[in-house]
Parts: C-alpha cells; sequence; structure tokens
C-alpha cells in the first residue's frame, strides 16, 4: 500500500456498472458483478492489447485525450452490456414471441447488431442535444434579440442546463440511483488505496465519494471549454456552428484530458478551481454505498494494483 498520501496519485479509474464496477489498472483491469445468487462474479484481462495501433499516441499530450476516451467508451459499453447480462437484467422480463424468433433466426448477431444501432443512436441523441439544439435555440433568439455578444455563452448555459437537468432527472430512477450507488463505492475505494490504509469495507466507508478524475467532471470541462474556445467563433449559421462543434470536439477533449491529469496528480489552488464544479456536480451522480456495494468494488479494485506502486503514479 501506498504510505504516503500527499505523494501517491493512483492511475487506477474504474465505471459504474449495472449491480457492479469495472476497474482499469496500469497492467490488468478488472469487472466485478453482484450475480442473482449474491455471489461476486470477477473477470479479469490485460488492460494493454497486444497489437494497438494508437499505443504511441494516447502518451502524446493534448491528442492523447480523444483515443484515451473512444477507448475508455467502448470498454465501458462492453462491459456495461455484459453487466446487465450477469445481473440478470435481461432475464427479468420474457421475450415475445417476435423477439423469440428473431433470436432464432439471426442468434449473437442481432444483439451485436442492436448494440451498434443503439450506440450510434446514443451518440446522435448526444449531438443534438449538446451540440444541434443550443445552437439553434440562440439562433432563434437571435432573429428577436442582440445576443451575438453572448452568444457562446448563451448555447454554454442552455448546454449545461440540459446536462443537469438530464442527470438529475435519471438520478430519480431506482435503476440509475443503485448504478449511482456503485459509483460511489468505485469513487471511496480508490480514495481509500490513495489513502493508504487498508483496503477493507470499513476503511472505504470512511473515504469521501468524491474524485477529481471522475467522468462526470470531464463531461463538464469539455462543456466549458467549448463555450472558451468558440467565445471567438463569430459565424452565426446554426450548421455551420454544430459542424464547427463537431470539428473542435477533439481539441476540447484533448484539452478537458490535460486539465483531469493536472486535477488528479496535485493539490493546490489551481487544481482545486479545476475541479470545484465537477466535485460539486458528482453530488448528482453518486451516491452513498452500502457494504455489499463496497465489497464488489474491493474485488474489481484488487486485481488492478500493480506489484510495482511507482508505475501506478499518476
Amino acid at each position: 500500500m501506498p504510505k504516503d498520501e500527499q505523494l501517491h496519485k493512483s492511475k487506477i479509474g474504474g465505471q459504474a456498472l449495472i449491480e457492479g464496477i469495472m476497474m482499469r489498472g496500469v497492467h490488468q483491469s478488472a469487472m466485478a458483478v453482484r450475480l442473482p445468487d449474491q455471489s461476486i462474479d470477477l473477470e479479469v484481462w490485460p488492460t494493454q492489447k497486444e497489437k494497438d495501433p494508437f499505443r504511441s499516441l494516447k502518451k502524446v499530450p493534448f491528442v492523447r485525450g480523444i483515443f484515451n476516451m473512444i477507448d475508455s467508451l467502448v470498454v465501458g459499453y462492453r462491459c456495461m452490456m455484459k453487466s446487465a447480462e450477469k445481473a440478470g437484467l435481461e432475464e427479468e422480463e420474457e421475450p415475445s414471441r417476435f423477439e423469440q424468433w428473431l433470436q432464432e433466426k439471426f442468434g449473437d448477431a442481432l444483439m451485436k447488431g442492436l448494440m451498434v444501432v443503439s450506440g450510434v443512436l446514443g451518440v446522435v441523441l448526444a449531438l443534438v442535444l449538446f451540440l444541434f439544439l443550443p445552437t439553434l435555440v440562440v439562433w432563434a433568439l437571435g432573429l428577436v434579440l442582440p445576443v451575438a455578444p453572448v452568444k457562446s455563452l448563451l448555447e454554454g448555459i442552455i448546454k449545461m442546463a440540459i446536462f443537469l437537468t438530464y442527470l438529475a432527472l435519471i438520478g430519480k430512477m431506482p435503476e440509475i440511483r443503485r448504478t449511482f450507488e456503485y459509483h460511489g463505492a468505485e469513487h471511496k475505494t480508490i480514495a481509500c488505496f490513495e489513502a493508504g490504509e487498508e483496503l477493507t469495507v470499513e476503511n472505504v466507508k470512511k473515504q469521501t465519494r468524491f474524485h477529481p478524475r471522475c467522468g462526470t467532471s470531464f463531461l463538464f470541462l469539455v462543456l466549458l471549454i467549448g463555450i472558451l474556445l468558440f467565445s471567438v467563433v463569430t459565424v452565426s449559421n446554426p450548421l455551420l456552428r454544430t459542424a464547427l462543434r463537431i470539428v473542435l470536439l477533439p481539441a476540447m477533449v484533448g484539452i478537458t484530458y490535460e486539465l483531469i491529469r493536472l486535477a488528479g496528480r496535485y493539490d493546490n489552488v489551481c487544481t482545486r478551481i479545476i475541479s470545484w464544479p465537477g466535485l460539486r456536480i458528482q453530488r448528482l451522480t453518486t451516491r452513498e454505498p452500502d457494504d455489499s456495494q463496497i465489497e464488489v468494488a474491493l474485488a474489481a479494485f484488487r486485481p488492478c494494483i500493480p506489484e510495482n506502486l511507482e508505475e501506478d503514479r499518476w
């Protein structure tokens, strides 16, 4: 265990799943899921692929952000689908005759196809809500009000309002609330390790559920960086502004990734300012976990600890 809580900042990060948690370490990643019989299912795999054509790019400052984000999204989505299956979520409802016929005719190819389609639809919905809709609303306001000087600011406010409203609403759903509890267990477990304490349920419970390297903070900073970048853009056509936002998205992600790295590694006035908004928003995306959820987080975390802790320094 690390002895100096001020010096050791772990690279290990994770994601809450359906009744489980996925953790990614320097060498190994793991996924732990609470099964219907209350046992914990654990999968462990190498973090780095044997053949990764983008490995070198994942180390280049301001470039690595977009590649690491895509990699995290792909791995996280696969683990989310697996956790739903392991937790028995897909067995709760009896499939209809039509669904049974589709399964018999197309088998696993159907499920893979549906996963791809749902992923594409999710990306399209995100682009509409966070890129096109705010631009369109502000453009319409510009027809009747002189909003040109604060156009980027208004678009940013609308995006953040959509983002926060979405988080607040889905947090009311029982299933999502449980996922947010696992999210809290993930953060508290990492905090316990970084504090140099023994990884036990009691020690984890004492830790904070807020962490500066959280994906929630990352998304908020992407929105904020977008406001700053577009404060110098004078294009008024909503379609062109949306297209420019898509083109500049890798730059926004790259800058945000570097800021998150700084916030996760250092503790000073600047990093506290960077982290403060995201830590506040984490009150919406994390909940206090129970002992059983912490047990799952510990099961996922332990295989990710490298033998040489120097390799784990953020």
